[in-house]
């Protein structure tokens, strides 16, 4: 359940960046606004070209598709009377696959350290044929 919590809260996330941006591009494109009582003399600031693309068509998009993942998420989520019920048997499920986890864990470092004691054995053999070689070069 914590996934889809994540999960849910990376979609609102993502719903409040989509609102920003749109925004933002609102206030680049947007031409200004007269406002009463404020009329600047002078020259007036340049607007900038307007897009080509359809921004405002493609944010609703997104929007729409984001607040739509939304709903599934929610909709997915547990409902409160079976919530108990069902973290109880997750609990206990996952209590199951802990200890086989444990279990496997256990035997691979068995085996990882029987392992480990073949090498050293091997090196050792190694190492004790090689003083033998030189002391044998030594003596002739």
């Amino acid at each position: 359940m914590a996934d889809r919590l994540t999960q849910l809260q990376d979609a609102v996330n993502q719903m409040g960046e989509h609102f920003c941006n749109s925004i933002g591009i609102l206030q680049q494109y947007a031409p200004p606004s007269p406002f009463q009582g404020f009329d600047k003399q002078g020259g007036k600031s340049p607007v900038p070209p307007p897009p080509q693309e359809d921004y405002g068509a493609m944010f609703a998009k997104l929007i729409a598709r984001t607040a739509k993942d939304i709903d599934v998420l929610i909709d997915s989520l547990p409902s409160v009377e079976s919530s108990q019920e069902l973290q109880l048997k997750s609990l206990q499920m996952l209590e199951i696959e802990n200890e086989d986890a444990a279990n496997k864990l256990e035997e691979i470092v068995k085996s990882g350290e029987n392992l480990l004691q073949q090498i050293q054995r091997a090196q050792h053999d190694i190492a004790q044929v090689q003083l033998q070689c030189q002391a044998m070069g030594n003596h002739t």
